[in-house]
């Protein structure tokens, strides 16, 4: 709840900064106005960062269920043999690759509706992380006012619905309840099998459209005569693809990369840098108040969360290498 809390302050940051600048209509737009280039480069390069994690993490997803379906798959690449849930990553990055070749990515977008809710419950790491598409959502209301109502019924509606699906994790699994909770479910009953399979659609229409944004940012800083080239485009996608692949297969764990994630990535874009982007913007840190020393306390707190986080996600993910 604390977490959510903060959350919806941070909310209410940007909100006060994307109103004192019309030009504004993105997150790097606003570390733009407050830091300039380097605090706009600053803010994509972390997002993106954040979104190739969890391009990472639906890698893993779909290796580890898959795997719950078939336990005893597995192949050699040369004389390399490959288990069973790094096996099927490969397979499903090889699955994803067309995918990335589309121009028009609607269709992924309807195919990702399906599996919105499991997905929401795997990666409840990333909860409280959507700060990056805040701007797009407050542009795209009829009624900017309601904004802050927004927040508050979506991130109780998140909260809610974690305690819920945690608790009863708990009370059916007790403490072999695992970070994906379908991997928990007995594949020898047709309604798990469904479950498992409506998860395993998700990570393949998402894919796309989460590493897309991170493809275009890259494009976006080629010369001139390279942008718009389709072949230098697939390309690009096609790397992204074979190194979440390489990462994926490194991370021991789903909950190994949302933790990271959570920690290093999502502690910086949702809470740090929108309280560092106001403090600049609104120029508190020059009169000693009440603003002041919340956002200070936070900013702290936010901090010291996101290093013992990293140092911890990080220690547990060598434990496991």
């Amino acid at each position: 709840m604390v977490i959510a809390l903060a959350a919806y302050f941070t909310g209410l940051l940007m909100r006060r900064c994307m109103d004192s600048n019309p030009s504004v209509t993105s997150y790097p737009d606003i570390a733009g106005v407050a830091f300039g280039r380097k605090g706009r480069i600053t803010a994509l390069v972390f997002i993106c960062l954040e979104l190739y994690l969890v391009a990472t993490g639906l890698l893993i997803l779909e290796g580890d269920n898959l795997h719950k379906l078939s336990p005893h798959f597995g192949f050699k690449i040369g004389n390399t043999k490959m288990d069973g849930r790094h096996s099927f990553v490969i397979v499903a990055g090889l699955i994803i690759m067309p995918t990335l070749w589309l121009n028009d990515l609607s269709v992924l977008s309807y195919l990702s509706f399906g599996g919105g809710l499991p997905m929401a419950v795997s990666l409840y790491t990333f909860c409280y992380g959507a700060h990056a598409m805040f701007p797009t959502i407050y542009l795209s209301m009829k009624k900017k006012s309601q904004f802050p109502i927004v927040l508050i019924i979506s991130f109780l509606t998140c909260t809610t619905t974690y305690v819920i699906m945690a608790i009863l994790g708990y009370v059916i699994y007790g403490e072999d309840v695992q970070s994906q909770v379908t991997l928990n479910l007995p594949t020898e009953k047709a309604s798990a099998k469904v479950a498992i399979y409506t998860i395993l659609a998700s990570p393949i229409a998402k894919y796309a459209l989460t590493i897309m944004p991170i493809a275009t940012a890259i494009e976006n800083y080629l010369p001139v005569k390279h942008k718009n080239n389709n072949v230098i485009s697939a390309m690009i996608k096609t790397s992204l693809l074979v190194s979440t692949v390489v990462l994926a297969i490194i991370f021991p764990s789903f909950e190994s990369v949302t933790s990271l994630s959570g920690a290093a990535l999502i502690v910086i874009v949702s809470f740090v840098l929108p309280c560092a982007c106001y403090l600049k913007i609104f120029k508190v840190y020059r009169n000693f108040g009440v603003d002041l020393v919340v956002i200070m306390g936070l900013v702290v707190l936010a901090i010291l969360v996101g290093v013992v986080g990293t140092y911890s996600s990080i220690r547990e993910t060598f434990k496991h290498v």
